[in-house]
């Protein structure tokens, strides 16, 4: 029988949008508009989000101009984590939670955006379905899927396709 070399890094998590408990790790993307992933990291589920991100954007720091808004979910509520996007000269925009007054509503629209994405990467990229069973393979597998969007998205970018997330030329 197959084992994981993983134990001890990866943890149990629940996954919100699927209503179940999963074993591995989180993945989470700084991409632009356009779906185009920028930075990345791996976590266990263990770790809240909030102190995920906060410590993505530190590690980018560098490369984060001022101004730039961020998108996020309603998970990413609170004074403290506005102040650490602040910090940073960033804007963050989520969804508004029904307990606070109207910032700027449901965001529906761009939420699909970061969605396709994601989709994409799961769908037709495989993510979900990686097979690494060592720390290095599965960032090796994960690093794999987001490069082979990025290379599409640069390639619908300089063939002036319409739809810079759509992978639909290249799945065969």
């Amino acid at each position: 029988m197959k084992r994981s070399a993983l134990a001890g890094l990866a943890g149990y998590g629940y996954c919100k949008s699927h209503h179940r408990y999963f074993w591995g790790f989180r993945l989470y993307v700084l991409a632009g508009p356009d779906g185009l992933p920028v930075a990345w990291c791996l976590a266990t589920p263990k770790l809240g989000e909030r102190e995920v991100v906060a410590a993505l954007l530190d590690h980018e720091r560098g490369r984060l101009r001022p101004g730039l808004v961020i998108l996020a979910d309603k998970g990413f509520a609170g004074r403290e984590f506005d102040q650490v996007v602040a910090a940073y000269g960033a804007v963050l925009l989520r969804p508004d939670r029904a307990d606070e007054p109207h910032r700027v509503g449901s965001l529906g629209r761009f939420r699909q955006w970061i969605e396709s994405t994601f989709q994409s990467l799961k769908g037709q990229l495989g993510l979900e379905r990686h097979g690494g069973r060592t720390l290095a393979g599965v960032w090796v597998r994960v690093a794999q899927r987001l490069l082979a969007l990025a290379a599409g998205i640069w390639w619908n970018w300089q063939t002036g396709q319409p739809h810079k997330r759509s992978l639909v030329a290249y799945d065969h």
